[in-house]
């Protein structure tokens, strides 16, 4: 089983304020044991051969990744096609020719109360998401939105996918994904395609889930859109 990180934000993302580097994420990530990783910087795809060999090198498997907005709505492509623009990806509907072209699609956060989280626009689109991202962001005491994503993943037979969807490294290794796979892209994607994945999680501690930030904490438990 490989363990893996689909959903993670670095300092070269154009829309978040983030203190740690590509490389810097790559390097924790190898300390933590992960053997698979997808950098998905907001609309815009940060993969290269230099940061693709410093993986490797890390004993990562770095494949390409994207949060494309799409819309109005967050999406996780990974492994975009090279020339992927995501201006140029205006309906959910054109994600069916990504597909085609083996990218998955997941459903980040699809049911938290903010207007970027693709809410019922997952369930009416269901057939265009290889699976759903089970988030981090929760606390023991209060887990709802997540629920609601194990509820639609079971009733439409998609594999829950745990990921961090880190702005703060300590983000990391709570939430993951275990993929049962050869150690290759391909074989990756289609393992999660075929449910060959573990997904484990524990709840952030309360010092951790309250030092994310105020605005996130107050939006998680004043639901306006669920």
């Amino acid at each position: 089983m490989l363990k893996a990180e689909f959903h993670i934000h670095t300092k070269e993302d154009p829309l978040d304020a983030i203190k740690y580097s590509a490389k810097q994420a790559i390097s924790y990530c190898s300390k933590l044991k992960y053997e698979v990783m997808s950098i998905t910087c907001h609309t815009k795809i940060l993969f290269n051969k230099e940061l693709k060999d410093y993986a490797k090198q890390k004993n990562i498997l770095l494949i390409p990744g994207i949060e494309a907005f799409v819309e109005g709505k967050d999406v996780l492509i990974i492994n975009p096609p090279t020339d992927f623009d995501n201006k140029k990806i205006m309906k959910l509907r054109q994600l069916e020719k990504l597909k085609q072209e083996n990218a998955l699609i997941i459903a980040p956060h699809p049911f938290y109360p903010r207007k970027d989280c693709l809410g019922n626009k997952l369930i009416k689109n269901i057939d265009l998401f290889d699976g759903i991202e089970y988030c981090h962001l929760y606390h023991k005491l209060f887990n709802l939105f997540n629920k609601k994503a194990i509820k639609i993943a079971r009733k439409y037979n998609k594999p829950l996918i745990g990921t961090s969807d880190a702005h703060k490294l300590f983000q990391l290794n709570n939430t993951f994904t275990l993929v049962d796979s050869e150690k290759k892209t391909d074989s990756i994607l289609e393992a999660i395609r075929k449910q060959k994945t573990k997904l484990i999680t524990r709840p952030l501690k309360s010092k951790q889930f309250f030092s994310i930030g105020q605005k996130a904490v107050l939006s998680y438990f004043h639901p306006k859109s669920i």
